[in-house]
This record gives structure tokens, C-alpha cells and sequence, in this order.
């Protein structure tokens, strides 16, 4: 297959190119910048916008992939969030549009979008039919209802292109662990192996998540299964607190203690890391309900498992060659 991978240079686009390569595809990757491809990949220059010639490249390809989109690891700013919305529906349209156009379109078109969509909840989990949308829980800090609205808007821009013969999914993926370096994964393990792996506010909060290989393997499923369309969320069948979460991954460090951090130690710490609090305590209880219906079986249905084979690659991944 030809796939086509729109903002594939950052964290997740070098997962999934080198992957999708290394199953024997043509992979073509549209960037706004001069980066290294990935083994067995190529790359196109786009401006995210408009229209160009990269649009060539849309029509007789089997599947586009779009990841485009600031990267949500950031101080929440006003300017940092509308540079969020604007390239995520930007490229959204632009390449609903190369698509309309096509002479040959593809027959798939998956649309990266967020399980940070779904409401902030300690209760049930939310699927893709049950599950409550965010943006207007009474508990939570106003602004977290703009990364709901900034999902809202991403999806929307897919869901009204106007493109008939090709099939759309939009992906609600939730946190994902990767023994590749600058991801959340890596972050979270440097946390820890300083001592500062503990729970944050009382870590009561539902982390979602979903492995590497899962998300690999979820993306060549979607591919093949043109029964699904519509949201579909990409997240392990096992949600877990915060503080069973970093449990479970200092035991897989082999760290014995984590410092427990209050709310106001979190707003300093992500001050620090130019980040924002939203990721570490905002409750996502999010579960893969069309996948599992669908019959996709997960690799890493729970954490701790999933834990030791992501630190034991990590380590793989620092030890000198040779």
C-alpha cells in the first residue's frame, strides 16, 4: 500500500512510519520541515494550509494518516492553544480537500484525534457509544473545556469534508507509552528514576493509555476493517489511577520510592517543564469499546505487563552498540 502521513515527522509519525515501512509499504510523509527520514520512508514538504504539489501524492494513495497538529505538550497559553486549533482543522481541511479532489482517492482516510475529547470523570468509562464528551464538567478548571472544544473542531473538519468514496476514522488516542526517545514515556521514566515518581493530587485520577505495539498493530486493523468508521478510540482496555499507574512503573524500573506530589508542587513542576497541568490531572477513563467489538486483541491489555517490556526497551535502546 501507498500511505501518506501528513505531520509525520514528530513522536508518533516515527513510530508509525518506520513501522508501516518495515511491513513492506510505501510510506510518503508530509513535513513543514528538513528532518531525516525514517528508514524505508520519504519525504514531501507541505505548509499544513493550502494546497501545493504535494497533493499529488494524495490522489492514488491507498491511505492518508494525518498526525499534523501542535504538539499539546506545552504551557497552555492563549496563543500555544490557538496555534493548537488552527493546525490541527488547517490540516484537517486542507487535506480533505486533496482528497475531494483526487481522480483516485484513497479508500481510507485516519484522522488523529484525542481521548482528552471525553469528559473528566472518576466513574464509568467512557466508549465510543456511551461515553460523555467534556466541556462542561462543573469540577474542573474552565480552560480545560478548549482542549475539548480544539477535539470537537478537529473531528468536525473531518467528519463534513466532503469525501464519499473514502472511509473516515477519526482516532481518539489516549497516552502512548513508547519506548522511543521524547515521548510522554520517556519523560515519566526520568521522573521516576530521580524519585519523584509518585502519585500527583492524591493520583486518584484514571490514567488511559495504550502500547506502542498496540497502536501499531490498531492502525493496520482500522486499515483493514472498512466496517469501521466514524470515532474510534485507541486506548488499552485497562484504565488505572495515577497512582497505580507509576506504581506499577517504578516496580518496572526497579525504583522503590516515589515522592508523592501535591496540586500546587504539580502547577510548579509543570511551570518548569513548559508544560501544563491538564495532562497529569485531568481523569481520562477511556476504553477501546468498537475495537474489542470488532475483534482486535490487544498484546498489552494492562499496565504492569506493558510496563516492564517498555523500561526493559528503554534500557536496550541507552546501551552502547558494540
Amino acid at each position: 500500500m501507498k500511505i501518506v502521513i501528513p505531520g509525520g515527522t514528530g513522536h508518533l509519525g516515527r513510530v508509525l512510519g518506520r513501522a508501516l515501512a518495515e511491513q513492506g509499504n510505501e510510506v510518503v510523509v508530509l513535513t513543514r520541515r528538513e528532518t531525516r527520514p525514517e528508514p524505508g520512508t520519504r519525504h514531501v514538504r507541505w505548509d499544513g494550509r493550502g494546497p501545493g504539489p504535494w497533493t499529488a501524492e494524495i490522489d492514488g494513495s491507498d491511505v492518508v494518516l494525518n498526525l499534523a497538529g501542535r504538539s499539546v505538550n506545552c504551557r497552555y497559553t492563549e496563543a500555544n492553544l490557538r496555534e493548537m486549533l488552527n493546525s490541527r482543522v488547517d490540516s484537517a481541511r486542507v487535506v480533505g480537500g486533496a482528497i475531494a479532489r483526487a481522480a483516485r482517492p484513497p479508500r481510507v482516510w485516519l484522522q488523529m484525534s484525542t481521548a482528552t475529547i471525553y469528559a473528566h470523570t472518576f466513574a464509568a468509562p467512557n466508549d465510543e457509544t456511551t461515553g460523555v464528551l467534556g466541556g462542561d464538567e462543573p469540577d474542573v478548571p474552565a480552560y480545560w473545556s478548549t482542549s475539548v472544544d480544539i477535539a470537537k473542531a478537529w473531528e468536525r473538519e473531518q467528519r463534513l469534508a466532503a469525501t464519499p468514496d473514502t472511509r473516515k476514522v477519526a482516532l481518539r488516542t489516549a497516552m502512548v507509552m513508547s519506548p522511543e526517545p521524547g515521548g510522554a514515556l520517556a519523560m515519566l521514566l526520568r521522573l521516576t528514576r530521580l524519585g519523584l515518581g509518585g502519585p500527583v493530587a492524591g493520583g486518584g485520577q484514571y490514567m488511559s493509555w495504550i502500547h506502542e505495539d498496540d497502536l501499531i498493530d490498531a492502525i493496520g486493523f482500522l486499515i483493514g476493517h472498512e466496517e469501521l468508521s466514524g470515532p474510534v478510540n485507541l486506548a488499552a482496555p485497562e484504565p488505572l489511577p495515577y497512582r497505580d499507574f507509576l506504581r506499577a512503573l517504578r516496580s518496572a524500573a526497579g525504583v522503590p520510592v516515589g515522592l508523592p506530589a501535591t496540586k500546587w508542587m504539580a502547577e510548579l513542576g509543570a511551570f518548569v517543564l513548559r508544560s501544563d497541568t491538564e495532562l497529569l490531572l485531568k481523569s481520562r477513563r477511556v476504553i477501546p469499546g468498537r475495537l474489542r467489538e470488532a475483534g482486535f486483541e490487544f498484546r498489552y491489555p494492562e499496565w504492569p505487563p506493558a510496563a516492564e517490556d517498555l523500561v526493559r526497551r528503554s534500557r536496550e535502546a541507552l546501551r552502547p552498540v558494540g
